[in-house]
C-alpha cells in the first residue's frame, strides 16, 4: 500500500483520502493525529528555540516578572507556545497547491517554515525578532537540505510587505493575542501595545498581506479569543474577520480546534469558582479567500 511522506499508508477513508477529515471540529486529542505529530517531532523542530529566554527568570520582553506586571497589568506567561506542525500539514495540504508558495508575516518559531519547505512549499515568514529568525535558520539547516530552505526576514511586517514583488498561494499563521504573550519591547512588535494599537497594526499587516495573495487564494489565521484587564472577551476572532472581509477575502471556513485538556482539568474547578469563567480548550481556525 502507498504510504506519505511521514510513513503513513494512504487509505481510502476520508482520513486517507484529506489526513483528517475535513469536519468543522478538528480534535488534536485523536490517536492519529497525535501519531503524526510524534512524528514530525522525530525530525528535531525545537520551535522554542530563540524564544525560551529563561521564562521563569526573565521574560522574552527582558523584563523581570514584576517589571512585566507593572507595565502590562499580567503577569508573564511562564511557558513558550509550540505550533502544531500536524496542523500545518494539514492546511497545507487542504489549501496551498502541490509547490505552492506560503506568506508568514507573524512567523514565531521554526515549526511552519521546516513542515512547508518539508512537505515541497515555499515558505516566507516575517518576524520581528531577529534572535528568532537566527534560531529559525539554524534548525532548518540542521533538517533540511541546503538548497531547500525556508525563507526568514527579520524585521516589521508592516515595513517590509510593501517591498514583496511576488504573489502567493496561501497566507497561514497564528498572530500574537495582542498582549497575552510579550514577545519584545521593539517599536513595531504588536504584542507590546494597548489593545486599540495592536488592533491598528495588526489589521493594515493583514491587509498588506492580503495584497500579496493571489485571486482565488485562501488565508488561515488560528486564533483564540483573549480577556481584558476585566475579564471581559475582547471579541479578537471577530476583529480578525473584519480585517478580512475589509481586505477583500471574506470568511470561508471556520473550524474549531480542540486541544488536549493537560492542566486545565487543574484549573478549571478554581477559574470558576473565582470569577464563573470557562476554561478554553480550544482555538478557532478561520478560513478567508481572496475574491
Amino acid at each position: 500500500m502507498a504510504k506519505d511522506l511521514l510513513g503513513f499508508e494512504i487509505k481510502k477513508n476520508l482520513r486517507g483520502r484529506f489526513t483528517e477529515p475535513p469536519f468543522s471540529v478538528l480534535d488534536t486529542k485523536g490517536g492519529p493525529w497525535k501519531s503524526r505529530k510524534r512524528e514530525w517531532k522525530k525530525l528535531g523542530i525545537k520551535s522554542h528555540l530563540g524564544r525560551d529566554s529563561e521564562c521563569n527568570v526573565k521574560t522574552m520582553s527582558g523584563l523581570s516578572p514584576e517589571e512585566y506586571q507593572k507595565k502590562y497589568g499580567r503577569k508573564p506567561m511562564t511557558g513558550v507556545s509550540i505550533f502544531d506542525p500536524a496542523l500545518c500539514e494539514l492546511i497545507y495540504g487542504w489549501y496551498c497547491p502541490e509547490g505552492g508558495s506560503i506568506l508568514d508575516p507573524f512567523a514565531g518559531g521554526s515549526v511552519r517554515g521546516i513542515v512547508a519547505n518539508y512537505l515541497g512549499y515555499k515558505y516566507t515568514g516575517i518576524d520581528i525578532r531577529k534572535e528568532q529568525v537566527e534560531s529559525n535558520r539554524e534548525q532548518a539547516l540542521n533538517i533540511l537540505d541546503e538548497n531547500n530552505q525556508p525563507q526568514w526576514y527579520a524585521g516589521d511586517s508592516n515595513i517590509l510587505l510593501p517591498d514583496f514583488k511576488r504573489k502567493f498561494d496561501l497566507l497561514f499563521t497564528c498572530p500574537p493575542y495582542a498582549d497575552l504573550e510579550v514577545y519584545s519591547d521593539l517599536e513595531g512588535d504588536i504584542s507590546n501595545k494597548t489593545y486599540y494599537d495592536f488592533i491598528e497594526m495588526y489589521s493594515d499587516i493583514i491587509e498588506k498581506s492580503c495584497a500579496l495573495l493571489k485571486v482565488g487564494g485562501y488565508a488561515c489565521f488560528v486564533v483564540g479569543d483573549i480577556r481584558d484587564k476585566k475579564g471581559f472577551y475582547r471579541d479578537f476572532i471577530s476583529h480578525t474577520k473584519g480585517a478580512f472581509i475589509d481586505s477583500g477575502c471574506p470568511l470561508y471556513n471556520e473550524a474549531i480546534l480542540l486541544q488536549p485538556l493537560g492542566t486545565a482539568m487543574l484549573r478549571a474547578g478554581k477559574i470558576f469558582d473565582v470569577g464563573k469563567k470557562l476554561t478554553k480548550v480550544h482555538e478557532n481556525v478561520l478560513i478567508f479567500k481572496k475574491q
